[in-house]
């Protein structure tokens, strides 16, 4: 039996896909497992792994939570599940590595809520994207209400969310959702590898941390967040990387970086 998410390796890009294609990639709970587990494997193996892209199989990228699956189960388990998918998406938007979904179709509910807890994002024009669980008679539950709110702003969320409005990929980069678009599948994947590939001519651990200081300090007063780029910084200044940087800059050379 195939599983629901694969794992596969290209140098030092990890990628995820998501492969249940006849559901449109939707997660019922054992997909949840798999993923977890899969970005757990990505944290503990952040010396080798410096970035990470997420995509779903066939024509969708995650059309949510299965609703097949979900008509089956009693309150107690709707938390449960309602718990593991939030739990799932703090540990991919916690990641040391920078993250990159890839939405190649239908992203609504869940699916949308799992791009929104990546760094980044790029679509295919035709996409189709949305928060549409209030049409549904619940809310988004995955972080949605504040990953979209603190990307483009609340008015403009409850918009969206409010109206259970479904959009597509041109809209969602006008608006700043997404970091660019693309024609086909392959031009979309070539447009991911080229940003990961800029990222990977960077000091690892400097990268980090700079999205560390940025994803905390993004929440809090100035004052707070300079202190939060203050500890970051901290971090690099006894690595091996940062002395090599200083000796290739003197020797005229390209560093190479081995994320210590």
């Amino acid at each position: 039996m195939e599983e629901t998410v694969r794992f596969e390796r290209d140098g030092h890009v990890a990628i995820i896909t998501l492969n249940r294609p006849d559901e449109l990639n939707a997660l019922n709970y054992d997909t949840l497992e798999r993923l977890g587990d899969l970005i757990e494997q990505v944290r503990l193996e952040s010396k080798d792994i410096r970035v990470l892209l997420i995509k779903g199989e066939g024509r969708a990228f995650c059309a949510g939570a299965d609703l097949k699956e979900r008509r089956t189960l009693n309150e107690q388990q709707v938390r449960r599940n309602v718990r593991k998918i939030r739990d799932v998406f703090t540990a991919l938007e916690r990641l040391p590595q920078p993250t990159i979904a890839l939405i190649n179709g239908f992203a609504f509910g869940g699916g949308f809520e799992l791009a929104l807890a990546c760094d980044f994002r790029y679509a295919l024009e035709d996409a189709k994207m949305g928060l549409t669980e209030v049409s549904l008679g619940i809310i988004p539950g995955a972080g949605g209400t504040q990953r979209l709110s603190r990307l483009i702003g609340p008015a403009k969320a409850k918009e969206l969310i409010l109206t259970a409005r479904r959009i597509q990929s041109t809209e969602a980069n006008r608006l700043g959702i997404v970091n660019g678009t693309a024609r086909d599948q392959e031009e979309l994947h070539a447009l991911a590898m080229g940003l990961a590939h800029e990222i990977l001519d960077n000091a690892p651990l400097a990268v980090y941390q700079a999205k560390a200081a940025i994803d905390r300090g993004s929440s809090v007063d100035l004052q707070t967040g300079l202190d939060v780029e203050t500890m970051c910084y901290e971090v690099i200044i006894p690595t091996k990387d940062r002395l090599e940087a200083l000796e290739a800059f003197r020797e005229k050379r390209k560093p190479v970086f081995k994320g210590e």
